[in-house]
């Protein structure tokens, strides 16, 4: 039977990235206007629902790979007025964010690491490209749908090779060049020029009937 009369082995939603699927993105952040600045939340970025909790409504363009620019679209919590577990989970994910687009392990905890975890705002999350990883959710209607609720750090063992970065082995040293560069030879410094015009200082000359000797010794 043609294709266009059974429809038995057709996907059942080819908008679903297959689960577990790592995936590079860009984060886009759906402003939703609501600020609280004692909170940190400023520039229009959060949004908040009828029931109170707040979000980042986050926009994730894929950029490479089979899946390119599809689409991929998940809440980041901020607050839930059931409790902290949903607050927990979005500042969870956020820390890996930043960790996969700043090539940061999540075991470190050097100065440098905890600097690189520090933003100003929700404005440095602007553009943030990152590895993301599949999974899958419902939407209002119940269908499935593709969401990102973790991101990838350099501890995987496919993160370098998914976001192009040639990671170093331990104990690589960069090649030395075989050879030394060229000494550059001693000139003494020049004279300086004489202006036009200007007549070297005479040097004094003993007069001719000069004895040099000492009164004595004559």
């Amino acid at each position: 039977m043609a294709s266009w009369n059974d429809y038995n082995d057709a996907q059942s939603n080819p908008n679903l990235i297959p689960k577990g699927t790592l995936v590079k993105v860009r984060l886009t952040i759906r402003p939703g206007g609501f600020d609280d600045p004692s909170q940190g939340w400023t520039g229009g970025y959060a949004t908040r629902s009828s029931a109170g909790a707040v979000y980042l409504n986050g926009e994730f363009t894929v950029l490479e790979g089979p899946y390119a620019k599809r689409k991929i679209f998940t809440l980041i919590g901020l607050y839930s007025p059931k409790g902290p577990e949903w607050a927990g989970m979005g500042r969870s994910f956020l820390r890996g964010m930043l960790n996969s687009a700043r090539g940061i392990s999540d075991k470190d905890v050097s100065p440098q690491a905890q600097a690189a975890r520090r933003i100003s705002g929700f404005a440095d999350l602007e553009g943030l490209e990152f590895l993301a990883k599949i999974d899958h959710g419902t939407d209002v209607g119940g269908e499935a749908k593709s969401e990102i609720r973790m991101a990838v750090t350099p501890d995987h063992r496919d993160y370098a090779q998914a976001m192009g970065r040639q990671a170093a082995p331990a104990g690589y040293a960069p090649p030395q060049p075989a050879y030394a560069p060229a000494q550059t030879a001693y000139a003494p410094p020049a004279m300086p020029a004489m202006q036009q015009g200007a007549f070297p200082i005479p040097t004094l000359q003993p007069a001719a009937d000069a004895d040099p000797r000492p009164a004595w010794a004559r």
